[in-house]
């Protein structure tokens, strides 16, 4: 049996991936397409098995206008999965940032969740320039092809065109929040730290601490005070990616922060794992995906996004 092989990755890249993981860095015996990914928001990455389909919610699109939408970002063609409430305008935007899989069926799920609720969600594909998560088999090779060779200023640049475009297509963007799951939980700090407009955010167990690179020159707690939007932080404190001292150093460096690092608030759960939202994965944790579903609704409402 050939071994599978092990790619060079900084340290935080390896943290991640043992977290999503749970320990394991190479996923043995998914090392070829697992699903075909027919459609932006179509089955699951191959990395991401084994899949738990048992568990997998299936929002219904009845309602909705939902699919694939291509968004401008300076002559670059960008793919995104839309969703939002047939026949509808002026509606509430909120930008989905998927893990490091990109946007496949889980993270169309949640874009259609938030438009069942009355938002319009869009979800883009953020790794598109540098790769397709899909066809890798392997979370180490994924993160080190792919992840770590996407820049941060591109990811703004390409939420800020999300921004223009939802404007330009019924969104309301004086009603704008993000979401973001584990890279994109990161990245959900990251933005609001970047946004003006952004009135709220909800970070699902995103790294707040790492090394400064090319690509990702500072982390969200170096980047307290540039908050411009409070953040909802919904961790694990069984996430053995991310140590519970950095949540610690996050909510000190909060409360000496502006006023949107002040209004910004934690919620961990006691025996959640990284990934606990993730409905496809083995991580999935009922009690604690619902209760932090129900946070980021009163959240969104609570700071006049809804």
């Amino acid at each position: 049996m050939t071994r599978p092989r092990r790619y060079a990755l900084n340290h935080d890249l390896i943290e991640d991936s043992q977290a999503l993981l749970g320990g394991r860095t190479d996923a043995a015996g998914a090392t070829r397409r697992t699903a075909l990914k027919a459609a932006l928001g179509v089955g699951y990455a191959a990395a991401a098995a084994p899949i738990m389909a048992q568990t997998a919610i299936k929002t219904p699109s009845t309602g909705l206008v939902s699919g694939e939408v291509t968004i401008d970002v300076n002559g670059f063609k960008m793919p995104a999965y839309r969703s939002a409430p047939a026949g509808k305008t002026g509606l509430p935007v909120v930008l989905v940032i998927s893990e490091i899989f990109g946007v496949h069926e889980y993270i169309a799920d949640v874009a259609r969740r938030l438009a069942q609720a009355g938002y319009m969600a869009i979800a883009p594909e953020l790794f598109v320039r540098q790769g397709d998560p899909n066809e890798y088999g392997e979370i180490a090779k994924l993160q080190a092809e792919i992840i770590s060779k996407v820049p941060d200023a591109q990811v703004m640049g390409d939420l800020d065109a999300c921004v223009a475009w939802a404007a330009a297509n019924g969104g309301n963007t004086d009603k704008l929040a993000i979401t973001g799951f584990c890279w994109g939980g990161r990245i959900t700090w990251l933005y609001a730290a970047h946004q003006p407009k952004l009135k709220a955010g909800v970070a699902w167990y995103g790294r707040l601490v790492g090394n400064a690179t090319a690509q990702t020159p500072a982390h969200p707690l170096a980047l307290v005070g540039q908050l411009k939007a409070p953040v909802l932080g919904l961790y694990g404190a069984a996430d053995t990616g991310i140590p519970l001292d950095t949540v610690d150093k996050m909510k000190a460096e909060l409360a000496q922060g502006p006023a949107a690092a002040k209004a910004s608030e934690f919620v961990v759960y006691p025996e959640a794992p990284h990934a606990f939202h993730a409905d496809y994965r083995s991580s999935f944790r009922k009690g604690p995906a619902e209760d932090g579903w129900q946070r980021l609704l009163a959240w969104l409402k609570r700071n006049g996004v809804a």
